[in-house]
């Protein structure tokens, strides 16, 4: 009897103990996909409703409707923009478009110098294509937004330990 409530209070209290360790995350979610994702010790750089200042600062701990940014409590609905810098679809095809445009040159080069043995030269429809990809590329692959508005599809959320938005990052320790 003794031994099953010894080890009913260890059940417990290992219980109490892993619920107690698993930290919230800051999400920034657009519909259901996750775009950001803060936890606590992370930097935060957002902008106030009204303001014109954009403030850089920590995740001191999170509230289910604030956050916490080093000694100031912060409602999410007074949160206008954060900034972060994040890649969408187009940037990827840019950046398989500038490496397609500068291999396919590289490559009609070494096709032109190793196997068929002649000096370089330029091919007008090789160049065409090539400067055609990269100049196309280059801009998609580089421009990205550098922050996004709270709003709308865009909503910040805090993900507890029972979230389907929390990562279990086991590396954070």
């Amino acid at each position: 009897m003794k031994k099953t409530k010894v080890l009913w209070c260890l059940t417990v209290l290992m219980a109490l103990a892993t619920a107690g360790y698993a930290q919230k995350q800051l999400v920034l979610l657009k519909g259901e996909k996750v775009l950001l994702r803060l936890g606590f010790g992370d930097e935060i750089t957002f902008r106030l409703k009204g303001s014109k200042t954009v403030r850089v600062s920590y995740v001191n701990n999170l509230f289910d409707t604030a956050v916490m940014a080093h000694k100031d409590i912060i409602p999410f609905y007074k949160i206008d923009r954060i900034y972060f810098k994040h890649s969408s679809f187009a940037n990827r095809v840019g950046g398989f478009l500038l490496i397609g445009g500068a291999g396919y040159f590289v490559i009609d080069q070494f096709n032109t110098m190793v196997v068929q043995g002649h000096d370089p030269s330029l091919d007008k429809s090789v160049n065409r294509v090539s400067i055609a990809m990269v100049a196309v590329g280059l801009p998609m692959m580089l421009i990205r937004k550098k922050s996004q508005r709270i709003g709308g599809r865009y909503r910040l959320f805090t993900a507890d330990y029972d979230s389907p938005f929390y990562q279990h990052d086991l590396d954070r320790f």
